[in-house]
């Protein structure tokens, strides 16, 4: 019996059909943090964009969240982190244009009410800081704080300002995680140095936080944070490399840790 060659039409919903089965595969795969571990210190990340049906071609407004942090496989004192950077994927585009700018300075001392009466108009984004913190002569303890994140620039480069508040005992903290553009899997690196003058803070557990502000500028609608997700139109579900968390110790040593995710093309 003759065979004939399947319809062209027939074959590319079959690529299509199968690829998309595959994607969707990986994406479920991925869809739990991932963790790393350097000796008997674990870093963890998780987190995702929302939402996930984004334009091939152009970008759309997103929201981001991010969740991480360090542990001790023993139960041991968390080093001190004295830098952090998170790297964010290369297809997403950071718009500041027209959002007004909070100062550090504004921040100091201030109450997350305070934080928002004067630099409200500059918040992109909230959540939540857990650490650990060493006091000489006394037992460790942990604090947690609500963090509220805004727009704001560090010798004329974008910033993310971070205002860390814990009500007991009553801290504030305000941490500046400056915007560096590069080439790769994650052209949007935020990255902080956490000097001695933030005191015994610098010992993380745990941090989320979700990014997203949408404003009108001169009559435009615009979105602090936009993506895509540029497939190829034979397939519909695709993964990619979203995010990347890395620690700075205070003994030199690094510690990194990274999470694919996935997106639905329209």
């Amino acid at each position: 019996m003759k065979r004939f060659p399947a319809k062209p039409r027939r074959r590319r919903a079959l690529i299509a059909l199968v690829a998309l089965c595959l994607c969707s595969g990986m994406a479920a795969t991925f869809a739990q943090g991932e963790r790393t571990q350097e000796g008997n210190l674990i870093a963890s990340l998780d987190g995702g964009l929302s939402p996930l049906l984004l334009p091939r071609h152009r970008l759309a407004p997103v929201a981001l969240h991010l969740e991480g942090g360090l542990q001790t496989d023993d139960g041991s004192t968390l080093p001190r982190v004295t830098g952090m950077e998170l790297g964010l994927p290369g297809q997403g585009v950071l718009t500041t244009r027209g959002l007004p700018v909070c100062s550090p300075t504004t921040l100091r001392n201030a109450t997350p009410e305070a934080a928002n009466k004067v630099c409200g108009p500059a918040l992109i984004g909230r959540g939540r800081l857990t650490a650990e913190v060493l006091i000489t002569n006394q037992p460790p303890f942990t604090i947690h704080a609500r963090l509220l994140a805004f727009n704001g620039r560090i010798d004329g480069r974008r910033a993310v300002i971070l205002h860390a508040f814990a009500a007991s005992p009553p801290t504030v903290v305000v941490l500046p995680f400056v915007l560096h553009l590069r080439k790769g899997r994650y052209g949007t690196v935020l990255i902080a140095d956490l000097p001695p003058s933030l005191g015994p803070w610098p010992h993380f557990t745990h941090f989320d936080m979700t990014l997203s502000r949408h404003y009108v500028y001169r009559g435009q609608k615009l979105s602090y944070l936009s993506a895509s997700c540029p497939l190829p139109h034979i397939i519909t579900a695709g993964v990619f490399s979203f995010a990347r968390a890395t620690y700075v110790l205070e003994d030199g040593g690094r510690i990194s840790t990274d999470i694919p995710r996935g997106c639905r093309a329209r």
